[in-house]
């Protein structure tokens, strides 16, 4: 009996040493096959030169969205179709013009840009004194009497002592998204908010921003000051409280149009009915051409398929792809999916979501419970050969967070994000601000942690 104790023990070791080799194989195939053999760049060099920038409900973006399919089809998939959805349609128009007056006839040009979702000045523009604030609470304690006919300046920095530059850019995004709303309530004829980026310089960086429930008639226009640039007017202010700015936009807000969620698929062959699930946003902005923001991560996500429909295997589990629409400004394809999701009970057992550029990968975030991610964090070593192994319960992305309730684990590919704000919403997002490695070492990142989830399971 005891030497058929040692005999089973002896080959138990053996096994799962062996099947340990398998799987380090397997990861090494997957990078391989990435940084040697890949398509991501080429892809994106495509995507982002070819067809650019891609506001929701724009030709750009149907121009995506066609290629995006046509490519998919060409893979060894089992199925690629198209989710319609309703997505707003905003429309910068010919771009915007400020300048800082600080005497009659004698102005400085300033760099702006209209925050996506803002109404137009006037056909002559506003000029108007300037009132400077930090804080949204700010607006209540100067009341009415200091506001009204003015333009309000929001002027607060990301907090540069954050090394998490995402939990910066939330502690201060508020004064973008709700600006306007607020400073409207107390009569200001516009708003101008710094740029979200750390970097100094002459880029103003859009992103969206909302009236919530204030009238049409009673809305502002709101742009974005590059940082030199708010540095200066908070500057002049503070020699001269009176001097006025000028701002001219012309964008314009329409009816909502259709869009599309660009979904594919290889069937799982054990338990097809489940699904792990990859992502990222097919629309940008249209200051730059989206690279980073989320170029990288379409065509990483593409290039997670391509890399799974590669092996030598058929997976468990379904994997399926989600390239969502209007994550920018509505984050109307997620909802469309997310309620198609919850209407057929489809059960998910990760969704992972690329958003945070197409930077070096250093692990991933992850929204789960205890048990789900003490087992993923057991995986953790698969990662340490390649230098990527933070693994942190810190949310996912916004696309796969509505997903919460119907999938086991939500998770987003953290990245090294340092760069990221001074590229985002900005002209800056370009291809060449893309380093090929980083963003192919990003897919393999994300199809070794499709692969295990597969292969490995979660309980």
């Amino acid at each position: 009996m005891k030497k058929l104790w040692f005999i089973f023990f002896f080959t138990s070791i053996f096994l799962n040493a062996q099947n340990e080799d398998n799987i380090n194989t397997q990861i090494s195939k997957i990078y391989r096959k990435a940084l040697i053999e890949g398509k991501s760049y080429d892809w994106l060099d495509h995507l982002t030169n070819q067809i650019g920038g891609r506001l929701s409900g724009s030709l750009n973006m149907e121009s995506a969205i066609k290629w995006a399919k046509e490519e998919l089809d060409g893979l060894p998939l089992d199925s690629v179709w198209l989710q319609a959805v309703m997505v707003p349609k905003w429309v910068r128009g010919t771009f915007e013009y400020a300048n800082i007056e600080s005497s009659p006839g004698n102005t400085i040009n300033v760099n702006i840009c209209a925050l996506g979702g803002s109404i137009a000045t006037p056909s002559i523009g506003i000029r108007a004194n300037v009132v400077e604030v930090k804080h949204l609470d700010e607006l209540a304690k100067l009341g009415k009497e200091k506001i009204k006919g003015k333009i309000v300046f929001f002027n607060r920095s990301m907090q540069a002592d954050l090394i998490n530059t995402f939990k910066a850019y939330s502690a201060a995004v508020d004064q973008r998204y709700s600006g306007a709303a607020e400073a409207a309530k107390y009569g200001a004829l516009a708003v101008i908010v710094r740029s979200m980026n750390f970097r100094l310089d002459d880029h103003p960086h859009t992103g969206v921003m909302s009236y919530g429930d204030l009238p049409t008639k009673k809305r502002i226009p709101a742009a974005a000051i590059s940082t030199n640039d708010a540095d200066l007017l908070s500057s002049m202010i503070a020699l001269n409280p009176k001097l006025r700015f000028f701002i001219k936009q012309n964008c314009k807000n329409y009816p909502e149009v259709k869009s599309y969620n660009v979904i594919a698929q290889i069937n799982g062959e054990e338990t097809p009915n489940k699904i792990i699930l990859v992502g990222a946003h097919l629309d940008s902005w249209d200051l730059g051409d989206g690279a980073h923001d989320d170029g990288a991560g379409v065509v990483q996500s593409m290039e997670v398929m391509r890399l799974i429909s590669l092996k030598d295997f058929r997976p468990k589990n379904t994997i399926r792809l989600v390239l969502f629409a209007n994550e920018e400004n509505g984050l109307k394809g997620a909802k469309t999916y997310s309620k198609n999701v919850k209407k057929n009970n489809d059960e998910h057992l990760l969704a992972l979501e690329s958003d945070a550029g197409g930077f070096t990968p250093r692990g991933f975030n992850f929204d789960t419970e205890d048990h789900y991610f003490n087992k993923i964090l057991s995986w953790r070593p698969y990662f340490v050969p390649y230098y990527i192994h933070l693994f942190e319960r810190n949310g996912s992305g916004a696309d796969v967070s509505l997903l919460k309730g119907n999938a086991k684990v939500l998770a987003g590919l953290k990245t090294d994000s340092q760069r990221y704000f001074i590229h985002h919403h900005s002209e800056m997002d370009t291809f060449d601000q893309i380093n090929k490695r980083e963003l192919e070492l990003g897919a393999a990142t994300m199809a070794t942690l499709v692969y295990l989830t597969d292969q490995l399971g979660l309980e």
